[in-house]
């Protein structure tokens, strides 16, 4: 039996799909899938990298019996006191006992004490830490005037500030310190 020309359903041309690909009729998968499934297609996903490494972190301890100096100290050395140096997380102690506790327990990686607090000053403190505490970090004293150079010296401190405390010379003053302190721990290779 012939079919007749009314019995077909009528024919509409139709536009060509973007990229000048035909549609291959109804049960043939569409471009997207053939891409997929091609293994000479160069729209593969890239392969998954490793996380970066966690940036390393420096802890500084900063001791003031004036919580206003410590918030000074603080804001100068901000989240990174120089763009080479690891950023810092900050621990702040008001007494002379909480220093040496925290000191003793180990992890820091800078002092920052405050030659005018009161009872106990930072640098009589110093030099008890650095008489006691093996391998003890480096220290910062910010001292009452220029001219109590000679009491950081013999507090054996690292380095000194003079209040009033100026935010850049805080901040340089403990990146050089910092900077010393990572060459010294970065491990071997690097």
């Amino acid at each position: 039996m012939r079919a007749m020309s009314s019995d077909l359903p009528p024919s509409t041309p139709q536009a060509p799909a973007p990229g000048g690909a035909q549609d291959a009729g109804p049960g043939a998968p569409d471009a997207a899938v053939q891409a997929a499934l091609d293994p000479t297609t160069t729209d593969a996903p890239a392969p998954r990298q490793a996380p970066p490494a966690p940036e390393r972190r420096m802890t500084v301890l900063v001791y003031s019996d004036d919580a206003g100096t410590r918030q000074r100290v603080r804001l100068a050395l901000g989240r990174r006191p120089a763009a080479d140096v690891p950023l810092v997380d900050v621990v702040e102690c008001a007494t002379a006992p909480a220093v040496v506790s925290r000191t003793d327990a180990g992890g820091l990686d800078l002092l920052v004490l405050d030659g005018e607090a009161a009872p106990a000053g930072g640098l009589g403190l110093c030099r008890q830490l650095k008489d006691e505490v093996f391998q003890c970090p480096p220290v910062l004293v910010l001292t009452g005037r220029v001219q109590d150079g000679w009491l950081a010296a013999w507090s054996r401190a690292d380095g000194a500030v003079a209040h009033p405390l100026d935010p850049v010379a805080v901040a340089a003053a403990a990146a050089e310190l910092l900077r010393a302190r990572a060459a010294r721990t970065a491990p071997a290779g690097r």
